[in-house]
């Protein structure tokens, strides 16, 4: 074997060798990488689950229930306001210990619960983060405890829109965990099931 065939060789053994890194290093970095995507989408999606939360919660001080339109909760944070009570002694009671709420103003909604968000849109509250425009799922409804109809609401979005463009597999292993273990496929604030506000990161 002469000179010029055995370097030859030792540059393609070379190039293999570094091919072979290469393709390790990235088997071993996707996970890391995925997780990491992951992790920023949920960290939006939750953050703006909190705000239709709070929205929600705001929509039902004033008219007694949620809301499954997201167009009249939009309309709400944007034009709606909430009262101002302080608490007062009832003037009826003479021996004092009774109170009443007096309501003294009204306050704007948009300047009242998100007025330490600057970044705050309520125009984007309906969408899902890095989705391509598509749109939570908004329910709202009753649930009867000891014979009493009580208002809930649930918003949600799977983990096939949050995480879209994102590696298809990675994001069916991640289904699959966590549908063996009965749990919801992404991220959901409220229930329709029971009178909770909770969301399914906390």
């Amino acid at each position: 074997m002469n000179k010029t065939v055995r370097a030859l060789i030792e540059i393609i053994l070379a190039l293999v060798i570094v091919g072979l890194i290469i393709l390790i290093f990235r088997s071993v970095m996707a996970p890391v990488k995925f997780q990491n995507e992951k992790n920023f989408r949920y960290e939006n999606t939750i953050q703006r689950l909190k705000d239709i939360r709070d929205a929600e919660g705001a929509y039902r001080t004033i008219n007694k229930h949620y809301t499954a339109d997201f167009d009249s909760l939009i309309n709400f944070v944007k034009t709606g306001d909430l009262y101002i009570v302080k608490m007062v002694p009832d003037p009826t009671d003479t021996t004092f210990r009774r109170s009443i709420l007096d309501t003294i103003g009204m306050v704007s909604v948009i300047d009242t619960i998100f007025k330490n968000r600057a970044d705050f849109n309520p125009d984007n509250m309906k969408y899902i983060p890095h989705s391509g425009g598509q749109i939570f799922k908004l329910e709202a409804g009753y649930v009867e405890k000891s014979k009493i109809q009580i208002p809930v609401f649930q918003c949600s979005a799977l983990n096939t829109q949050i995480l879209l463009g994102m590696d298809e597999q990675s994001i069916i292993n991640e289904d699959a965990k966590l549908t063996v273990n009965d749990k919801f496929p992404g991220l959901m604030v409220g229930s329709m099931e029971e009178p909770s506000t909770d969301g399914n990161w906390e």
